[in-house]
């Protein structure tokens, strides 16, 4: 993706689509509400299975189909569509992390040239796109 259209594109991390369906705006920084309200918000395709995964062990009390399409309705949430072959590739140098879905959705915002909204203060050390 590039051009106008990607200047403002804001990709979300699990955590942050979680507490943004939670209706936890408290859990988000100011400059995170900025980031997120300035521009087009979409998600890592990892985001979604991520989110399944969270709810088949326990730790999500809502099914990731449930959660993006309510996203989608409600704020628009877009899912990128970039090859993942690209974001892989992308991720190969990544070895801050051990991590799979940071890995990846950190190489997707990468790819897609997105600020990341995370809290995770080891995607932020190591992306400069990254942002709380």
């Amino acid at each position: 993706m590039a051009g106008t259209e990607q200047a403002h594109l804001t990709q979300l991390d699990t955590h942050a689509v979680i507490w943004l369906y939670e209706g936890a705006l408290e859990q988000f920084s100011p400059a995170a509400r900025e980031a997120i309200e300035a521009g087009r918000c979409a998600i890592s395709p990892m985001v979604r299975l991520e989110l399944q995964y969270m709810f088949e062990i326990g730790r999500n009390e809502t099914d990731a189909r449930t959660v993006l399409d309510t996203m989608r309705a409600q704020f628009g949430l877009d899912e990128s569509r970039t090859d993942f072959s690209l974001v892989v590739l992308a991720a190969l140098p990544l070895d801050w992390t051990r991590d799979p879905f940071d890995r990846l959705i950190a190489a997707q915002a990468i790819c897609d040239e997105a600020i990341l909204v995370t809290k995770d203060r080891s995607i932020r050390k190591h992306c400069p796109n990254a942002l709380w």
